[in-house]
């Protein structure tokens, strides 16, 4: 039995879409300027697409829908508070939701004392393993800076209101992830190979020695690899969805949803894995000029290494994975 992973008619229209709006208004120049900041203006015309609304009520589309419109955002390596938002419109209520879609408000979540997007952020979610609350900052926001270049704070989150559709929110959440880091991936690779192809060393461009060649293949593979689990963990989340608006009773769509966890996690897990060695090779590939701001890779693989460090933690995906799988962690007793 196989599954077809590519894209239909919508959804590959989604992604072009997305991928000419990036490259008219997401430029890499309007990224490395945009750095420190919200990018209020930008946020807006996406929400104005109809972006942040996908796979909710007031929306259209589902996960493979929000999988195709990451990998857009990914190549493009649009910034912003994406996963949290995605995150919050499974869990707000209808009239919360909506602002949240429309662009009016900002999503901030947070596990610890560090909150990613916290200084502009009108909405707060408290992330605790596989719940989470509505909560309200006690005190000041202390504004910290990131290698990523976004604005995170430092401020005590305090549980107000326990959310429903934790297991839903988190699925979804780890396969907009997923979906966003390979394709991130995929452009920094990209950009090396064609860097490879174009720097010559001892007469040869340096993309013909192995030394090269081989560690940006294995790349490529790794990330092909993810994207490919982060479109199945999506249709398994459409397929559970399905079988909740089918059934006649919805109480138990939180269970149902908790079925597409361990493969959400195992998209996440492994994008994460793969965008950071890309990160690492491509630099080795792009020798000094890799490391500058100015230059053609730090601006991606700053936002890798931001998104992979973003809440909500790997751990709870990672032991709803290995459950799945019937193990438990090393030195936990099952």
């Amino acid at each position: 039995m196989s599954l077809d992973l590519e894209f239909d008619d919508a959804q590959l229209a989604i992604a072009e879409a997305l991928g000419q709006f990036c490259a008219e208004r997401c430029s890499e120049e309007a990224v490395k300027s945009g750095s420190g900041a919200f990018p209020r203006e930008l946020w807006g015309e996406l929400a104005e697409l109809g972006v942040l609304a996908i796979a909710t009520p007031e929306g259209e589309g589902g996960a493979l829908e929000l999988t195709a419109a990451m990998e857009a955002l990914g190549r493009g390596v649009f910034p912003g508070p994406l996963v949290a938002s995605f995150l919050a419109s499974q869990v707000l209520p209808a009239a919360e939701r909506s602002a949240v879609a429309d662009g009016g408000r900002v999503v901030a979540v947070g596990e610890g004392a560090l909150v990613p997007w916290a200084p502009c952020a009108d909405l707060f979610l408290l992330v605790e393993g596989e719940r989470i609350w509505r909560a309200r900052v006690a005190g000041e926001i202390e504004e910290v800076g990131t290698l990523g270049g976004e604005p995170w704070g430092r401020c005590r989150l305090v549980p107000e209101e326990e959310l429903a559709g934790a297991p839903r929110a988190l699925a979804l959440a780890d396969v907009a992830r997923a979906a966003y880091l390979a394709a991130a991936g995929h452009a920094l690779v990209a950009a090396a190979s064609d860097h490879a192809g174009a720097r010559r060393q001892f007469g040869r461009a340096i993309g013909e020695f192995q030394a090269v060649a081989h560690p940006l293949a294995d790349c490529h593979i790794r990330l092909a690899a993810a994207t490919t689990l982060a479109r199945n963990a999506a249709c398994r989340f459409d397929d559970n969805s399905d079988d909740n608006n089918n059934s006649d009773d919805n109480n138990n769509s939180d269970n149902n949803n908790e079925d597409a966890r361990p493969m959400a996690a195992a998209a996440r897990l492994s994008a994460g894995s793969a965008a950071l060695e890309a990160a690492y090779v491509c630099h080795q590939v792009f020798g000094a000029v890799g490391i500058t701001l100015e230059g053609p890779a730090f601006h991606i693989s700053r936002r890798i290494r931001q998104l992979v460090s973003q809440p909500p933690g790997e751990g709870p995906g990672r032991e709803r994975l290995l459950g799945y799988f019937g193990v438990s962690e090393p030195g936990v007793v099952a």
